[in-house]
């Protein structure tokens, strides 16, 4: 794929010994879910699915059902090196803190589908009932704050989070304690709820989706390196689809906004409300064009290399192959 992410070449199994990832197609990668019935009723997807998003019982079953049960490993894994550790510590056996996975992805590339899933999936699993789901998007300064900090038209880029609060909520996760709160953030009115908290209470396994999970450490001004969110990940997923794709999906999203959430009178955007087709569409490849592009380029595209699971999308939303790092 190139830099801006518009080509990619596909799996090539034949190179597969030189290359740190395995690669399979839809089919290779659907097979391994074969054996096992998907729980969830398709009341239960519909319910799931973002706005635009291409989610059914197929997709579930053949993609998200093989990635939950691989997580399953995973999480059944950890807690097996947990017990070992501690008895090469020769310690008391407490309980192991909770694993956490990150998933990040473009705006509009479906990657709170994806979390969402995953989460009603894992928690379906006897072993590991707890599953939390936070989004970042509660780490971003508020309105107030950003715009004190220019930084209002940047949203969503890495500057615009309060990183300090995002790495303590992570790392309190980690540190196992009882309970950790996370702040919420409200679509409709475009900013963080002062008011109101997500409480993790004792979770076996903590989804943290946004999209600059992935973001590398911050070198500071002392040419000191500091600790990054995903230090603390132990499974990671990218949300990948082809950059044009992703633009047509937030202009389609935007034009299903318009009809919806955007008139209500307490949304922050009901001014796109009464644009007609043209000038919405207009609209939103201006915003795309001016954020949400150079957002995806320079921040999140560049982070796709460090996830451990890439999921990639074909035009449809349809998940085309996946790319496990191997162990």
């Amino acid at each position: 794929m190139s830099a801006a992410g518009e080509v990619a070449a596909p799996p090539d199994h034949g190179r597969e010994p030189s290359s740190p990832y395995v690669e399979l197609d839809r089919s290779a990668w659907s097979a391994l879910g074969q054996t096992t019935e998907s729980p969830l009723t398709y009341d239960e997807i519909r319910r799931l699915r973002g706005l635009g998003t291409h989610l059914d019982l197929d997709e579930v079953r053949q993609i998200y059902l093989p990635l939950s049960r691989l997580l399953s490993l995973y999480v059944e894994s950890n807690g097996d090196l947990h017990r070992r550790t501690e008895s090469f510590l020769r310690r008391p056996q407490p309980r192991r803190t909770p694993f956490v996975i990150g998933v990040a992805g473009s705006v509009a590339v479906g990657k709170s589908t994806t979390a969402r899933v995953l989460q009603e999936l894992l928690a379906r699993w006897p072993e590991h009932p707890n599953v939390a789901l936070v989004t970042t998007d509660g780490f971003l300064y508020d309105n107030a704050e950003l715009e004190r900090r220019g930084l209002l038209t940047r949203k969503g880029f890495p500057e615009s989070y309060d990183r300090r609060k995002l790495l303590r909520f992570v790392v309190d996760i980690k540190s196992g304690k009882d309970e950790v709160e996370a702040p919420t953030y409200s679509h409709l009115t475009y900013n963080v709820l002062p008011d109101e908290k997500v409480v993790v209470r004792h979770p076996d396994i903590v989804i943290v989706e946004g999209l600059n999970v992935l973001q590398p450490a911050v070198v500071r001004d002392d040419g000191r390196t500091s600790l990054a969110v995903s230090d603390f990940f132990d499974f990671t997923v990218y949300v990948d689809a082809a950059t044009s794709d992703i633009q047509r999906w937030y202009v389609e999203r935007f034009l299903r906004l318009r009809e919806t959430a955007f008139l209500d009178p307490a949304s922050y955007f009901r001014k796109y409300g009464a644009l007609s087709v043209d000038e919405a569409v207009t609209e939103a490849n201006r915003i795309w064009n001016a954020i949400n592009g150079p957002n995806l380029t320079q921040n999140v595209l560049p982070t796709r290399s460090r996830a451990t699971l890439v999921l990639r999308k074909d035009r449809d939303h349809s998940v085309r192959y996946v790319r496990l790092r191997k162990l």
